[in-house]
């Protein structure tokens, strides 16, 4: 590589010659990042479990949560390890490089994973190597777009950061929609290859670019000492105030990767005549993205400035009560679900129009404000702080879905029984659980059993008196239609039944097709690893593939039905069926905080951290600081 300009042309109007490269790079890198990011959720739930020669215990909605959002929390908080190296040591555009490298082993650990040995440890390795690369180069671009612009082309900067933003969500798109699709029908492997094959594109694209850039020089010394000295802490001080409030906000932007893929699920996704795979909606955040930023940034804001000054705080204000405006309509949409409706995916769709309105308003401009904010050698120190607040927001979510998961008896009984099993060369395998009393052969042992091609399934004390209940509910749907009761109705129907403790039965709604009825167990208290029950689910129709386009390029089954098939599941091994039912005994497990109820808790938490923005966005005061 040829001597690079250290500094922006001062005699430069125009756009610098290096950003096509920062923005193709761009594209294809996040092209690669959430097209790997939005099958997660379904790939834990769905998949992960049938990886291995042999298959596991699928994995509950809110671990999966708890998971996602543990993952995202470590992608954005080693952006500070990654500013850090940049400003203080290597230049953004060689920890871009050797970063990326460590990005894409990443993605071929995804990739490969199933193949040999333990799908789980490789996945983990995975998610820990892209975190690392992602995480790493994120503050290092973001702070290369605005170190090609000076004084003279400054006013271009906006521009760019849009453009900036475009390309990201025009990758978004493309890999929301194809990589989802993938899944279904070819697996992981290719679902989670493409994505590589991308990131190796993205860095490929960056390097060719490597003699047009300003490549400002690491720090050194000088980066250290000025982000300890009373300047650098007073500006990471002040940034860091908003930073919370923008925290808040991606605890509740980020649980489109999860929680609202759940919600997805129980909704009917045929829209506009096309069926949506659950994880293909978050497709409809970029695309909003690609239309809004030229409405926001060449009408909205013109003409809205004319009536009031349009400050980057004002922007950012509006923003999370645009939030926590998504998160009331989603919430609603949960108690519509909870009542045992279906509604139409297009109401999430209306859902996500108003979160990527606040997505633009609060995002995009946060981005550029501390950009504006930083001290000129702290540019990336600065945006990796502001990413942090991405991956505290993240942490947050995920505490939360840590906490509300009510534990399991059984907790690690998958692996003891496929040991005994392969070592007395059996196909079943069985292990008594103690109950609450601590000791075998009382009463309220639970008992486990895992038959070759199966999931654990737990005969639980008192299972008598959860049959009556279940056969109870089962005639209520005979004579109504036959759906299920709502949550009132279905406690009415169990009216007098008792435990084998004797204590009432509670009825619970899940969604159109899922019913369940709890014990508290011999505990005699609510929501505990104790409680026992039976959940009652309504048996589908198996329903014909729609015909589209992308029939001539796709396998005749989805790969889950080939997987199942190739291990020896059989469904009917794993649940009890009764006609128009399938019931399957439970102990423990469940959530703390389900339903419409998780929803209203973090729109309650949206708007507080709205009301309380208002007077530091008042009182805020600081300077546009640019690099020369």
């Amino acid at each position: 590589m040829s001597n690079p300009r250290t500094s922006p042309d001062p005699n430069l109007d125009r756009m610098p010659s290096g950003i096509p490269y920062i923005i193709g790079n761009e594209a294809a890198e996040r092209f690669s990042f959430y097209g790997m990011k939005t099958i997660l959720a379904v790939f834990m739930t769905k998949y992960l479990w049938l990886m291995n020669d042999t298959p596991g215990q699928a994995m509950g909605e809110a671990s999966a949560t708890e998971k996602v959002h543990l993952f995202t929390f470590a992608v954005y908080i080693t952006p500070l390890l990654g500013a850090f190296i940049s400003d203080a040591v290597f230049g953004k555009y060689k920890t871009i490089i050797r970063l990326s490298v460590v990005y894409c082993a990443g993605h071929a650990a995804l990739a490969l994973m199933g193949i040999k040995g333990d799908a789980a440890i490789w996945f983990v390795v995975g998610l820990a190597l892209i975190s690392l690369g992602s995480g790493g180069i994120k503050p290092c671009v973001s702070a290369h777009v605005g170190d090609q612009f000076g004084r003279s082309n400054g006013h271009l900067l906006t521009r760019v950061f849009n453009y900036f933003y475009w390309s990201i969500n025009l990758g978004a798109f493309l890999s929301t929609m194809l990589t989802p699709w993938l899944l279904e029908w070819y697996g992981p492997h290719l679902a989670f290859g493409v994505p590589g094959v991308l990131m190796i594109l993205a860095t490929i694209v960056f390097w060719l670019g490597r003699n047009r850039f300003i490549h400002v020089p690491p720090g050194g010394k000088t980066f250290i000492r000025e982000t300890f000295s009373p300047v650098g802490i007073k500006a990471m001080a002040k940034l860091s105030v908003l930073f919370l409030f923008v925290a808040m906000f991606w605890a509740l932007f980020d649980q489109t990767a999860s929680r609202w893929v759940f919600q997805a699920r129980e909704m009917d996704r045929n829209f506009l005549g096309v069926e949506w795979l659950e994880s293909q909606i978050q497709a409809v955040n970029p695309i909003l993205i690609l239309t809004f930023i030229p409405l926001f940034t060449f009408i909205l804001y013109p003409k809205i400035g004319k009536i009031i000054k349009l400050t980057p705080l004002r922007k950012i204000g509006a923003g999370l009560f645009l939030m926590g405006a998504a998160f009331i309509l989603s919430s609603t949409i949960q108690e519509w679900i909870d009542a045992g409706k279906r509604p139409n995916i297009g109401w999430q769709m209306l859902a996500y129009l108003l979160l990527t309105a606040a997505e633009i308003l609060v995002s995009i401009v946060a981005l550029e404000f501390s950009y504006t904010q930083a001290p000129r050698t702290m540019k990336s120190m600065i945006l990796g702080l502001f990413l942090a607040a991405v991956a505290l927001g993240n942490l947050f979510t995920a505490g939360v879905n840590h906490y509300i998961q009510i534990p399991e008896p059984g907790n690690g009984v998958q692996k003891r029984l496929e040991i005994v099993a392969a070592q007395n060369h059996k196909s079943t395998a069985y292990e008594t659980h103690p109950g609450k009393d601590g000791s075998k052969g009382t009463p309220d042992d639970l008992v486990y059993s895992l038959q070759f091609g199966s999931q654990i399934q737990v005969a639980v004390p008192g299972s008598e008196s959860l049959e009556v209940a279940a056969s109870r509910i089962e005639s209520w749907v005979l004579a109504n239609g036959s759906k299920l009761p709502r949550s009132e109705e279905g406690e009415n129907e169990l009216l007098g039944l008792k435990d084998t403790w004797g204590q009432p039965l509670n009825y619970h709604l899940e969604n159109s097709q899922t019913a369940r009825i709890t014990s508290m167990g011999p505990d005699g208290q609510r929501q505990t690893e104790w409680d026992v029950g039976i959940r009652i689910k309504l048996r589908q129709e198996q329903r014909a593939l729609a015909k589209s386009w992308t029939e001539s390029f796709r396998p005749d089954r989805p790969w889950l039905e080939r997987r199942k098939e190739e291990l020896g599941y059989r469904e009917e091994q794993n649940e009890q069926e009764t006609g128009l039912f399938t019931r399957k005994f439970f102990a423990g497990g469940g959530e703390r905080l389900e339903g419409a109820s998780y929803y209203w808790f973090f729109t309650a938490l949206m708007f507080l951290t709205a009301i309380i923005f208002i007077p530091y966005a008042r009182f805020y005061r600081g300077e546009t600081i640019l690099q020369e």
